[in-house]
């Protein structure tokens, strides 16, 4: 640890797409064994890590300094008129002083992208004028505006004069929060810079900061880093200490201390979590509250209009109506009826244009969605529980998937944006990364192995969903061997391990729709995927949730379409109008079909290892059908629980209950744990845990969260002695739970 201080003020993360190979795990902590107590992200172009780099930061108690390397049209952000890329743009770093200057950052950001594009997101003098408050200004790179007058100039008068005019309007901008910056990445072009700039500074007083140009984490990443560029940078980028910061300048040592006078000016605190949800305006001056519970019995009667146990002589059972007072009074408490009607408005303007709609997931849980026609499904008649999917312990908000028919969606969209606002409303932007395969390809080609070569070799990666270079090595043994044995390999290997995982390009969500209370760009920077015109958010979904932003999914769903397509061709051709939601769940030539296994296009029961096993499932009831989803996945189909569900099916081996609950709760599925509910009511009725926090307890073992799952193993195994088991027996049980929490689905 250096006895003399230093702060990074200029680094790229992976998120300067194909431009840096940092991750900020890794980043942040580098710094922090370099014993700083700063750090600046300043990607270029984009504010995509600047939420992952603030939590990174504070976790590791470092002070974050949020900037990014700007892109800064030489006139007008509107003219396009340079004729390549290299004019089109100069650099410029830009960093948040306090949460003025963030807000300042993302609005710049999400401008660049949205109305100064040309060949990159670009800012202008403009923009840099109109939100300059609590921003400090670096005057950039060897790819300035400043620093090409420089190196334009050099021991030329005139030209000289230019950059000290370039530097005095930054100045005038930024006042005190402009500093001339300088690098010494080994490179002559930086040298010629740092010399004129110094000699600028001293002349017209402006201070200046001595910065590196870092792309990478260790020296040993250089290679990693050439193939994100599939070029040969030199050795000299990554994240150097303060020591060798002193070294690289010395003579100009006030310059690498004045990064941390800078850093110690710096003090942004995000307030994550705040929630800025639209608000749904109810008619007649009603409150949201209200009009919810109003909506709710409305639907609950049309729903079970010919169902006398659920609605006897047209009015609510005491059964439903305990189940929808239960589920309001979390959903108020918690503060989200507006959430729940907002859905409901534009599931309503769905069903009005005969656009075919459906919530999934645990929204199906609550007779509420039920009500509103969200989702399909009475959550009483199949034990769904509400707790699965919100309870007063639980802080996120909710939610709910809906699928809409594939080709229509687009006009629920639009419906929602004239609603809410165009500004108010954008699709959420993610990240392609750089996965095992993809990762060994990119390397095998910058290296110039043959395509056959390392096609050969991403053969030996086994198929596993989001396998991982280190799992492949463990699990093969034929790509361990190879690796071991062949130099060329072993280095195309070690590369892609150092690469995988890191961002390679930006794309747009499939489904998850952003809402705000105001213009996004109030919360978050905005951007478009290149070649289309959709507006995306930077962040990805976490990021965007953290935001306090109301994210919903608006999935387009194929299967929906080709039901619509069905119905409208049965009505046109026979005159008949079908309701497929109405189709009887227990017709037997339809469970001959399964048991055949002919379900190609059949909605999640298409695959070829999902069409064998109905051959040996052999469906016969409907819960079979719900059972084989929640089978059909590694955990289950490796722990030996399809084949217990098959065996005690058909006979050939019988149920072992342990206690009369268990086989209440167990029957339907054969004595196998199936369902995340199950183990929900296990916990809550052997073990006298409250369904709400059964719940947290499933996640706290799925994230092996320890305090958490030692304080429910008490809490249950006192419990499950108190109702009568053995207390092997309950530690059995328990270990059972846990082992099933790890790939356990919800019903």
């Amino acid at each position: 640890m250096s006895s003399r201080s230093f702060v990074h003020l200029h680094c790229h993360t992976h998120y300067s797409l194909l431009d840096g190979a940092s991750s900020i795990p890794k980043l942040v902590g580098r710094a922090k064994d370099h014993g700083m107590n700063s750090l600046a992200i300043t990607d270029h172009g984009n504010l995509h890590g600047a939420l992952q780099f603030y939590r990174e930061c504070k976790k590791n108690d470092i002070n974050p300094i949020i900037g990014y390397e700007a892109y800064i049209a030489p006139g007008a952000r509107s003219d396009r008129s340079a004729g390549n890329m290299k004019d089109s743009n100069y650099h410029l770093t830009l960093l948040a002083q306090n949460k003025t200057g963030f807000q300042n950052l993302v609005k710049m950001a999400s401008a660049a992208y949205l109305e100064g594009f040309y060949f990159k997101p670009r800012i202008d003098k403009e923009l840099l004028e109109a939100h300059s408050e609590g921003i400090i200004c670096l005057s950039g790179c060897v790819s300035s505006e400043f620093s090409q007058a420089i190196l334009k100039g050099w021991g030329d008068t005139p030209q000289m004069e230019n950059a000290i005019e370039v530097a005095k309007w930054f100045q005038s901008v930024f006042d005190d929060r402009f500093y001339l910056e300088i690098m010494n990445n080994g490179v002559e072009i930086q040298r010629i810079q740092l010399e004129g700039a110094v000699e600028i500074g001293k002349q017209i007083g402006i201070p200046a900061v001595a910065t590196s140009d870092c792309h990478y984490v260790d020296k040993e990443d250089a290679e990693a880093q050439d193939v994100m560029l599939c070029i040969n940078t030199g050795n000299q980028y990554f994240l150097r200490s303060p020591e060798e910061m002193y070294e690289k300048f010395s003579g100009l040592e006030e310059t690498v201390a004045r990064s941390q006078e800078i850093a110690n000016t710096v003090d942004i605190d995000l307030e994550l979590g705040k929630r800025h949800f639209p608000t749904f305006a109810p008619p007649e001056q009603k409150s949201s509250e209200d009009y919810l519970r109003e909506l709710c019995i409305q639907g609950l009667k049309e729903r079970y209009a010919d169902n006398e146990e659920m609605c006897p002589a047209g009015e609510l059972s005491q059964v439903v109506m305990d189940r929808l007072d239960r589920e309001l009074g979390v959903i108020n408490k918690l503060g989200f009826p507006d959430y729940f009607l907002i859905c409901w408005d534009f599931v309503m303007q769905a069903r009005e244009k005969g656009i075919p709609t459906t919530a999934r997931g645990s929204g199906v849980g609550a007779i509420v969605c039920y009500a509103l026609y969200l989702s399909h499904v009475c959550p009483i008649k199949y034990d769904l529980l509400f707790e699965r999917f919100l309870d007063e312990n639980r802080l996120e908000a909710p939610d709910i998937d809906i699928d809409f028919c594939k080709e229509r969606r687009g006009e629920i969209i639009r419906y929602v944006k004239d609603k809410y606002g165009e500004a108010n409303v954008a699709q959420i932007g993610t990240f392609g990364t750089l996965a095992a395969r993809a990762a060994i390809k990119d390397v095998g080609r910058t290296l110039g192995i043959p395509l056959a070569r390392v096609n050969q070799i991403t053969g030996m990666i086994p198929e596993e969903l989001g396998i991982t270079l280190p799992k492949a090595l463990e699990k093969s043994g034929e790509l361990s061997d190879v690796y071991e044995a062949d130099g060329e390999i072993r280095e195309m290997v070690d590369l892609a391990l150092r690469i995988e995982g890191l961002a390679r390009n930006v794309g747009t969500h499939a489904a998850a729709v952003v809402i705000g209370d105001k213009p996004l760009t109030e919360y978050v920077p905005l951007g478009r995927v290149s070649g289309k015109q959709d507006v995306i958010t930077q962040w990805s979904m976490n990021d965007v949730e953290d935001a306090g932003l109301l994210k919903m999914d608006f999935l387009g769903l194929r299967n929906l379409t080709i039901l619509r397509i069905a119905v409208d061709l049965i009505e046109e051709t026979t005159g008949k109008v079908i309701d497929p939601l109405k189709f009887p769940l227990d017709d037997e030539e339809t469970f001959a079909l399964l048991c055949r296994g002919e379900t190609k296009g059949v909605f999640q029961l298409e695959s070829g290892g999902i069409r064998d096993l109905l051959q040996r499932m052999k469906p016969d009831h409907f819960r079979d059908i719900i059972a084989t989803a929640a089978l059909y996945r590694p955990g289950p189909l490796e722990g030996g629980m399809v084949d217990e569900y098959i065996e005690v099916k058909h006979g050939r081996k019988e149920a072992n209950y342990a206690h009369p609950v268990l086989e209440e709760i167990l029957n339907e599925t054969h004595g196998v744990m199936v369902y995340q509910e199950q183990v929900m009511r296990i916990l809550n009725r052997l073990g006298g845990i409250e369904l709400a926090k059964a719940y947290t307890c499933i996640k706290a073992i799925s994230k092996k969260k320890e305090s958490i799952i030692n304080a429910n193993r008490e809490e249950f195994l006192k419990g499950a002695v108190e109702s009568g088991l053995d207390a092997r027996f309950a530690e059995e049980l328990w270990v059972m739970i846990t082992k099933f929490a790890g790939y356990g689905f919800n019903k």
